[in-house]
């Protein structure tokens, strides 16, 4: 073999051995030797859609995200709707509009489509009525439901010897007894026979050992929104 055919087999061997060594670089950078297949991700199963007799979607939540339940024993044909009280408007099958809202300081909520509408010191029931009415323009035969979630209108407080002073929703007609039973019991030296209800000024007595025997029972008022329980 002569010399000049020589060099041209060692050039070869050369660009050869070059070119495997870029193709085991790029491989190694890539990942390409020893990688497993990954399974292919399932997709995600869509939901079922629902017939016409499903029910209704829970109304969307308040800016907080939390879904709340109406309270139990609130009359919609008695409850005077109140500012700051969280309401729930279901409307049937309509559940982009159906949601949880908080009457502002105005008295007013605002609603998609129909904008605000007056909800203080009306009941439950008669909101109800003005809101299907109100949608009547929009919707083909509106079912309007709202319910009270929670009741920051009207209050009563209790203060002084007990386990757990404070405020507390007036949602349901509350006696004092029950409020009293409400607030954890007395501590050691509570003074449970001069207890006062204070009352837009008004002092009113409530002797509690009479009362839990069964005297002297018109003591036992019902609370109004604003009343102080004082116990000394």
């Amino acid at each position: 073999m002569t010399g000049q055919t020589q060099d041209s087999v060692r050039e070869r061997i050369v660009k050869f051995h070059l070119f495997r060594a870029a193709v085991l670089c790029v491989a190694a950078a890539t990942g390409v030797f020893g990688q497993t297949q990954q399974a292919p991700e399932k997709p995600q199963q869509q939901e079922t859609e629902k017939g016409p007799d499903a029910p209704p979607t829970p109304p969307k939540s308040i800016a907080d995200g939390k879904t709340l339940a109406p309270i139990a024993g609130v009359d919609p044909k008695t409850f005077q709707i109140g500012a700051e009280d969280i309401l729930a408007v279901q409307v049937w099958r309509e559940n982009d509009i159906s949601r949880q809202v908080i009457v502002r300081p105005d008295g007013k909520i605002t609603m998609p489509l129909i904008g605000e509408v007056q909800a203080s010191e009306v009941t439950p029931d008669d909101l109800a009525k003005n809101l299907t009415e109100a949608y009547s323009k929009y919707l083909n035969n509106p079912q309007i439901t709202v319910s009270v979630l929670a009741v920051n209108s009207k209050k009563f407080f209790i203060t002084g010897e007990v386990n757990r002073a404070g405020s507390y929703p007036l949602a349901v007609p509350t006696r004092v007894l029950e409020a009293l039973s409400g607030a954890g019991g007395f501590r050691d030296f509570a003074n449970t026979k001069k207890i006062i209800i204070l009352r837009k000024g008004e002092r009113i007595k409530f002797n509690y050992k009479d009362v839990i025997k069964g005297k002297n029972m018109d003591q036992n008022i019902l609370l109004e929104n604003g009343d102080y329980i004082i116990v000394p």
